[in-house]
């Protein structure tokens, strides 16, 4: 209980600095308070803070807590009193709503403030992938939806949105943004991630961390502490199959996979980072010395804290349910490995640190390297304020979330995601006045398509509701479901039930009844959320060897070709998929991801014309599994070409239509020779050409003709989105300087080697869109 004697305390006296009052306090703390420091509860809090309705439980807290030692973070507070164990958690079918659960951080929060020895408040983490996945927390796209924005300023402003609903919530940090390097689209966590190529990753994975963190002072309760995900190299698993050996060379590891989070860490100067499964050189990221200290704390100076991903440290010794990677002999190692390496918490729930105290007694472990470990998580604790206003307001919390200010964001978002990759004879928009009957048809037009990592959003505007509400009575809308993808679909359901032949036969059927008298078809296929997701055991799989479309979809987009009726196709996926069939016969497409919970209603916008497209793919689309990899940034050597087969992409990074037309000319450099410290701009004219107002990204790539090292064939290394009225021309600059022209060299040195650098502008990476200048690069 604290005491009125203890208020008078350094750790406690508001103007001593963060540092000051972490040193008083960890003089003062038990070697079991530090451990507990190191520990959170996820799905034991039903055990041992709240009642099966999801409220707070005192007399359950002092069971488990009595002792006084506290607690470091409570997971998913929002989840309390509903199924949030659903196989893995990640998006509950109850919960607590924003006043909910603002009460419930508060009773907690209160509780080990008030009853552990030292009054240590807690952290209470949620997940906020693309919004706060919790009851009402506003949704918008999936990263690799928003990644295809190409708009760091869009991308800041949502997670500050987020921020600020999770805040007011109670909550503190965010287990997120995702900055993996997605290469391998097999991987069924690729619409976690911003795509495959790590500039454009890195910019948007800074926006993140801007917009959740702010200046990272906390005190105006609007902003969280961003976790970076995930540490290192976990976009090209071996095989595609989620927490694989990911096996790069040091090269590529320093130039592709590390640069996202080490700009995230100086830049935007993130508080937090989450260890990967994999490993990486046959070491397990959550052992690695080198990697979580040499790197990320010498390196690049990195002050924040370490958490585990969930079970990750027991998958050190062996989870029977999914991995191990047996470099620990049992959880008592496995606890030991993960102290020196660096991990400061473990989530979700006290494993194998409930062996930190012992490791310590007999000798194993030192308690100095306990301290190391608590004294970035008490000085968040003091910085965050969470000692001095460690309370919300209820009232502000259901003010905030899911506010109208906050839905029109989402919308937005979504509308600026889609990607127009074919609009063949100008089918899109369609003009309503010629339209008498409108056929929405496919198993995704008129189902929720939120994707992974997502709670329940106040509002969820389905394809077919969205184009309903938008066409009111100029239309008639029909709709058919045609087929079906997997039976249920939900993202925590484990089995995953494929949709049955006859069945779906039958329904195609329908769907020709109902379409033969429309005048045009709108047809919403792709994937679902249990045919590309994160695969967290063996029972939930996620990883495909197949990047067609699943079931009898083809079949369907043949059927509704076959009318004579033009197609509009509407891809829903979390990851890009094989759809040369669709590719080489459908007039007109479009690559939506996963919108959010706008969906229907930025579709509809779309559609008709309200919102002019603009997205460009932020990751390429093969022809077939078996061309992979794909990524467009490959050495030289690398694309010689296959035996009856095209090399090349279906659809390749950058790309993406507009319902106008630009043109980029007069590609220039303020000067064409540099010495090795120097730095230029390029400059090129971009013009409107066509009858519509319309945005274009306009992409920087570069090339090393000839370097100590293979180099890619390009890289992007700056763009720019430009919204031009018809016949407007802008002049758009961007900087060339080191970063963009260095790599490491035969020597591991990061430098610029002089010599020639090809220099390629335009509107997306195909070299067809580019323009070329030569930049020389003197000594």
């Amino acid at each position: 209980m604290t005491t009125n004697a203890q208020i008078t305390l350094p750790y406690k006296d508001a103007t001593l600095s963060p540092e000051q009052r972490t040193a008083d306090l960890l003089a003062r703390m038990t070697l079991e308070e530090k451990a507990a420091q190191m520990v959170g509860v996820w799905q034991l809090k039903t055990e041992t803070l709240v009642d099966d309705a999801g409220n707070f439980d005192v007399a359950k807290a002092r069971a488990a807590f009595g002792h006084g030692n506290g607690l470091g973070q409570v997971g998913r507070p929002s989840d309390a009193g509903g199924s949030g164990a659903g196989g893995g958690g990640h998006e509950p079918t109850k919960g607590r709503n924003a006043r909910q659960q603002a009460t419930l951080t508060n009773d907690i929060q209160r509780f080990f403030v008030e009853e552990s020895r030292l009054g240590i408040p807690v952290v209470f983490h949620e997940e906020c992938l693309h919004g706060q996945a919790a009851i009402d927390g506003t949704s918008f796209p999936q990263p690799i939806g928003l990644a295809s924005t190409f708009d760091p300023a869009l991308v800041e402003s949502l997670y500050a949105m987020t921020a600020a609903e999770a805040r007011s919530r109670g909550t503190h940090q965010a287990l997120t943004p995702v900055v993996d390097v997605a290469r391998d689209p097999r991987w069924g966590r690729v619409e976690e991630t911003f795509g495959e190529d790590p500039y454009l990753v890195t910019r948007l994975g800074v926006a993140a961390v801007r917009g959740f963190q702010g200046d990272a002072t906390f005190r105006d309760k609007s902003r969280v502490m961003a976790t970076l995900k995930h540490f290192v190299a976990h976009g090209q698993p071996e095989g595609g199959q989620n927490c694989a050996p990911a096996n790069v060379s040091m090269r590529e590891l320093r130039d592709v996979f590390l640069p996202p989070f080490k700009a995230a860490v100086q830049e935007a100067g993130c508080v937090s980072l989450m260890a990967s499964y994999n490993e990486v050189d046959g070491v397990p990221s959550h052992a690695n010395r080198w990697l979580l200290r040499d790197v990320l704390r010498d390196e690049w100076g990195f002050e924040g804290f370490i958490v585990s991903d969930y079970y990750a440290i027991w998958e050190l010794h062996d989870r029977p349910d999914t991995h191990g990677h047996h470099v620990a002999a049992d959880k008592k190692e496995a606890c030991a490995l993960a102290v020196r390496a660096g991990v400061n918490v473990e989530l979700p729930e006290p494993d194998c640190y409930r062996h930190l105290v012992e490791l310590v007694r007999e000798g194993t472990l030192a308690e100095s390297q306990l301290d190391d470990l608590v004294v970035p998580l008490l000085e968040w604790k003091f910085r965050a304020g969470l000692f001095d206003d460690p309370y919300v307001d209820p009232d502000v919390a259901e003010r905030t979330v899911a506010s109208d200010a906050n839905r029109e964001l989402a919308l937005q978002a979504a509308r600026e995601t889609m990607v127009l990759l074919k609009n063949d004879g100008d089918v899109l928009p369609l003009d309503l006045a010629t339209l008498g009957t409108i056929a929405v048809i496919g198993p995704n037009a008129n189902r929720s398509l939120l994707g992974g990592y997502s709670g329940i959003p106040r509002h969820d505007v389905t394809v077919l509701d969205g184009i309903r509400a938008h066409v009111g009575d100029r239309a008639r809308v029909v709709h058919a479901e045609g087929c079906r993808i997997t039976i249920g679909g939900s993202w925590v359901q484990d089995e995953v039930v494929p949709s049955d032949p006859e069945e779906d036969r039958r329904l195609i059927a329908e769907a020709v009844d109902v379409a033969r008298g429309a005048d045009v078809i709108v047809l919403a296929i792709g994937g679902n959320e249990q045919t590309s997701r994160e695969a967290w055991s063996r029972k939930h799989m996620g990883d495909r060897t197949s990047l067609d479309l699943v079931g009898r979809q083809n079949e369907l987009v043949d059927a509704m070709l076959a009318t004579g009726k033009p197609v509009v196709a509407l891809l829903f996926n979390g990851r890009p998929l094989a759809i040369t069939r669709v590719a080489d016969r459908v007039p007109a497409i479009v690559e939506c991801w996963y919108l959010g919970q706008e969906c229907g209603r930025a579709v509809a916008d779309v559609l008709f014309g309200e919102h002019t497209p603009a997205g460009k793919l932020p990751i390429s689309f093969p022809r077939s599994a078996g061309h992979l990899p794909v990524f467009y940034n490959h050495k030289p050597s690398a694309r010689r070409g296959y035996l009856w087969d095209d090399v090349t992409p279906l659809y390749p990074f950058g790309y993406g239509l507009s319902y106008t037309t630009f043109r980029v000319s007069n590609v220039r450099l303020d000067d064409g020779t540099i010495g090795v410290d120097g730095a230029t701009r390029v400059r090129c004219d971009v013009t409107n050409t066509g009858a519509r107002a319309g945005s274009e990204v306009v992409q920087l790539y570069v090339r090393d003709v000839a370097s100590s090292v293979t180099r890619p064939v390009k890289e992007l290394k700056g763009f720019r989105k430009v919204r031009l009225a018809p016949g407007e021309t802008t002049t758009v600059e961007l900087q060339i300087g080191r970063d963009a022209l260095a790599f490491h060299d035969v020597d591991y040195r990061y430098v610029v080697e002089p010599g020639e650098f090809r220099i390629m502008v335009g509107t997306s990476s195909r070299d067809e869109d580019l323009q070329t200048v030569t930049l020389t690069v003197g000594k």
